[in-house]
């Protein structure tokens, strides 16, 4: 017989061999736990309860008599926050978890795995959102994390690997719960106002413990791996038609304070040539920015966003500016190469306008990319579903860039309309929330296999 002759007349696409390693990877392990192989491919979670599960907490921090499409203000720490963790915890309940606050006012579930050697899989987000934002940031994550245990629990499904189920407390400002967790939140933190509030008086209010903060550290090597699903809050996705975004990493953060010196006088006497104008000398910095930035291909960011003009009156020439300088790439060595090019164009702008300019570095958030094999294992699931993936880096920052210091992680994003987020217009088409859940639910069956 020719080598030929062995061939199928038939070509398989890459998709569709993925297509089939995934399910014969799931098969396996729901064939392993007494699941009928017939009934992998319907394995589903329920659309409409998680619909339900959205919609519900969407409730908790609403506007008096307003709707889901007013968005939402469940700000950490506050009445709202509390109300809609106490339904979170009781969905983890429906769902048969036994949920813990622990002391860092993280909301952990517990499931066991069927080999209490193994480490656990851990996976959540959190729902503590911006003042009016929207309800689709964080909380889809949360709702999908406590819907895939629920549809484990009605199939009678066992894992291998305990599951744990964290709602990361107060996401929205510094990822504090998550810190907390990874080991990164200082006690000299707990006296740092919020919102009105000590941070250790908020930890009380929300059932923490920060005299014991300590205890909600989880050491290092200690997971099996972390999940996160989580809306783009970019318009990649959208504009692409790509239902699910496989996460390749969460980008660096370099921050900048920068100080501009120049001469307050008056605005009517003062002649042009002889003005050392704070004002424009940012003018110029602000637009070098800009170009630096965009000079490259790329995904790199640049932005001003918070700028001091003083006197700041209408009749004087400005004498100091401060302003901001944020600077966003997956490479590190990329934005600190930008952060030195600007650095380089401010002192010549100060030359050109006999100004004095400052610029300090004053916070590095390192990068952290997510784990190529979970990538795999991501792609593997939303392939077995029909859906097409898109590899892409996540601008914003999460929970799991700071967990990512724990162990392998990895992160799934599903469409954000239009690139809108932290606004009452955040969207996620709902078909689209669920096939992130649907995803996630099979990449944790995947995971618990590897």
């Amino acid at each position: 017989m020719s080598l030929s002759s062995t061939i199928p007349s038939v070509l398989i696409t890459r998709r569709e061999l993925l297509a089939g390693l995934a399910a014969a990877s799931v098969t396996s392990a729901l064939t392993d736990l007494g699941f009928a192989q017939n009934d992998v491919s319907k394995l589903r979670i329920d659309a409409a309860r998680l619909q339900q599960s959205l919609e519900g907490l969407s409730v908790y921090g609403r506007l008096s008599g307003g709707t889901f499409a007013d968005g939402v203000s469940r700000v950490a720490y506050s009445d709202a926050d509390i109300a809609g963790r106490k339904y979170a915890m009781e969905l983890m309940r429906a769902a048969g978890l036994d949920p813990r606050i622990d002391t860092a006012g993280n909301i952990l579930g517990w499931r066991e795995g069927s080999d209490r050697s193994l480490k656990p899989i851990l996976f959540g987000s959190h729902i503590d959102s911006v003042p009016s934002g929207g309800n689709f940031d964080g909380d889809v994550g949360s709702m999908s994390a406590i819907e895939v245990a629920r549809t484990l629990k009605e199939h009678g499904i066992a894992t291998r690997h305990p599951l744990q189920i964290a709602i990361w407390s107060n996401e929205e400002s510094l990822t504090m719960g998550s810190r907390a967790a990874a080991g990164d939140l200082q006690p000299a933190d707990l006296t740092k106002l919020y919102n009105g509030i000590s941070l250790g008086d908020a930890l009380r209010k929300i059932g923490g413990d920060p005299a014991k903060l300590a205890e909600a550290r989880m050491a290092t090597g200690s997971i099996h791996c972390y999940l996160e699903l989580h809306i783009e809050q970019g318009g990649t996705l959208d504009k692409a038609g790509i239902p699910i975004g496989v996460v390749e990493g969460i980008v660096c953060i370099d921050e900048y304070e920068v100080e501009i010196h120049g001469f307050a006088n008056h605005a009517g006497t003062t002649p042009m040539p002889e003005r050392r104008n704070a004002l424009l000398a940012a003018a110029k910095l602000i637009e070098a920015v800009q170009e630096i930035v965009t000079r490259d291909p790329g995904r790199q960011v640049g932005t001003v966003g918070h700028l001091e003009v003083l006197p700041n009156a209408r009749n004087v020439v400005p004498g100091l500016v401060k302003h901001s300088i944020e600077l966003r790439d997956l490479s590190p060595e990329k934005i600190a190469r930008l952060g030195d090019e600007i650095q380089k164009r401010a002192q010549q702008i100060a030359q050109e306008t006999k100004t004095d300019i400052s610029m300090k570095n004053v916070e590095h958030d390192a990068p952290a990319v997510a784990t190529p094999a979970i990538q795999s294992q991501i792609e593997l699931a939303a392939a077995s579903l029909g859906l097409k993936t898109m590899r892409l880096p996540s601008g914003a920052g999460h929970d799991a860039q700071v967990i990512a210091a724990l162990g392998p992680m990895g992160m799934i994003f599903v469409p954000s309309v239009a690139g809108i987020s932290h606004s009452p217009k955040e969207l996620t088409r709902w078909p689209d929330c669920a096939n992130g859940a649907n995803v996630l639910l099979q990449t944790v069956l995947g995971m618990d296999r590897s």
